[in-house]
C-alpha cells in the first residue's frame, strides 16, 4: 500500500484532518442567497494547510451543478486569465457564443460577423460575468499565495467592481500573514482590508490521534505520543506519519532525528531566514529558559511590554493569561542549534 501521507506541499494528501468549523463557515457564507462576504482570506505559517483547506473548499463548490471554480496564479495577467480560463468551459464557452460575444480582438475564439469585438479584458469580464449571472450560475475564484504585486492589485481593483454591480462572484486566498498584511494596506485596495480573515488554527488534537491510531493500528498511549509531537501543527502531522510509515519497525525515538531533519530542511529553515533579529532573540530565549510567563521572558530580554507585543502573533501562541509558548513542534530545538551555527 502507498504512503497515504504527504511530505510535499500544494496537494490534498490521502490523511488529513479537516478544519470543519473554519470550513464550514466559508462554504455555508459563500451558499447564502445575500453573503455579508463575498472574499475570505486565509491565513497562517507556512506549512500550517493553507492551501490543502482552500483546495477543499474549492472541490466543495466544484462538484455542485450552480457553481464555476476558477484557479488563478498571482505571477500572471489575472485578468486575462480568467477570461481565458471562462471561455474555455464549454458550457460557458456555448453561452458565450449564443450571447455573440466576439472576444477574438484578445486571443479568445474567433470573430464573428456584425458583432464589434471587445477590446478591453476588464469589459469583456464585465460582459461575462453578467451572462454567467442570468445563467442562474456562480463563479468561485481562487488564489494560493497571493502577494501585492501588481497583479494582484489590478485583479482586485477590478474585483471590487464586480462586486459592486452584484455580480455572483467569490474569492478565496491563501497567504502568509505578511503578504496578507501588505495586501490589505496597498491604498486602492482598502476593501480588502474589510475583508474576513480566517488565520488556521491547530488541528483538532483528538482528530490527529483518531487518523494515527487507524492508519497504524497502535494503541491510544502511542497515538497520543504522536499526536502531542506534532502540536497540532498541519505540515508535522504529515511528516511524522509518513516517516512512520516507512520506518515501521522503529520506536519514536528513533525517527526523531529524520522528523526533525525533514522539519528543517522543508519548512523552519525558511521561517527562520525570514525572521527579524527581534524575533529570534524572542525565540531564542524562550528556548533556552523554557519559560513560559510573560513577564519572566520580557524582562529577560529588556524589553517594555509594547515592545514584546510585537512578536506575539505569529510563531507564539497565548495559551493562559500571561503565558505563551510557541506553535511550532521541536521548534526550541531548532532555533537553539540554528543560533548556535549562525552565531
Amino acid at each position: 500500500m502507498q504512503n497515504p501521507f504527504s511530505i510535499y506541499f500544494g496537494k490534498k494528501p490521502e490523511q488529513f484532518v479537516s478544519r470543519l468549523s473554519q470550513t464550514s463557515k466559508i462554504v455555508e457564507t459563500f451558499r447564502m442567497d445575500n453573503p455579508p462576504t463575498q472574499v475570505y482570506m486565509i491565513t497562517g505559517i507556512r506549512g500550517c494547510g493553507k492551501t490543502v483547506m482552500m483546495t477543499d473548499i474549492a472541490k466543495t463548490f466544484s462538484d455542485e451543478k450552480d457553481w464555476i471554480v476558477v484557479e488563478l496564479n498571482p505571477e500572471r495577467d489575472m485578468l486575462m486569465s480568467l477570461a481565458a480560463n471562462l471561455y474555455a468551459i464549454p458550457a460557458l464557452h456555448q453561452l458565450f457564443l449564443k450571447a455573440k460575444l466576439d472576444l477574438s480582438a484578445l486571443g479568445l475564439g474567433v470573430s464573428i460577423e456584425n458583432v464589434p469585438p471587445v477590446t478591453d479584458v476588464e469589459n469583456a469580464l464585465d460582459r461575462m460575468l453578467l451572462h454567467i449571472k442570468n445563467a442562474g450560475k456562480k463563479l468561485l475564484i481562487t488564489i494560493d499565495e497571493v502577494t501585492g504585486n501588481d497583479n494582484v492589485r489590478v485583479f482586485s481593483s477590478s474585483f471590487q467592481i464586480f462586486i459592486r454591480k452584484d455580480y455572483p462572484v467569490f474569492l478565496l486566498t491563501t497567504g502568509l500573514y505578511e503578504n496578507i498584511y501588505e495586501l490589505q494596506n496597498k491604498k486602492s485596495l482598502t476593501f480588502l482590508y474589510r475583508a474576513p480573515k480566517i488565520s488556521l488554527e491547530p488541528l483538532n488534537y483528538i482528530a490527529i490521534v483518531s487518523h494515527y491510531k487507524s492508519v497504524f493500528n497502535i494503541d491510544d498511549e502511542t497515538a497520543d505520543e504522536m499526536a502531542r509531537l506534532t502540536r497540532g501543527y498541519s505540515y508535522a502531522f504529515q511528516v511524522l506519519g509518513y516517516i512512520r510509515w516507512e520506518n515501521k519497525s522503529k520506536s519514536l525515538e528513533e525517527i526523531l532525528p529524520q522528523y526533525d531533519q525533514y522539519l528543517d530542511e522543508y519548512v523552519y529553515s525558511k521561517i527562520w531566514s525570514e525572521l527579524s533579529a527581534n524575533d529570534k532573540r524572542v525565540i531564542i530565549e524562550m528556548s533556552k529558559s523554557r519559560e513560559t510567563r510573560v513577564t519572566a521572558i520580557r524582562e529577560a530580554l529588556g524589553m517594555s511590554t509594547s515592545e514584546f507585543s510585537v512578536y506575539r502573533d505569529r510563531l507564539i501562541n497565548t495559551a493562559d493569561y500571561g503565558r505563551i509558548s510557541l506553535i511550532l513542534p521541536r521548534f526550541e530545538e531548532y532555533a537553539l542549534a540554528a543560533s548556535a551555527y549562525y552565531s
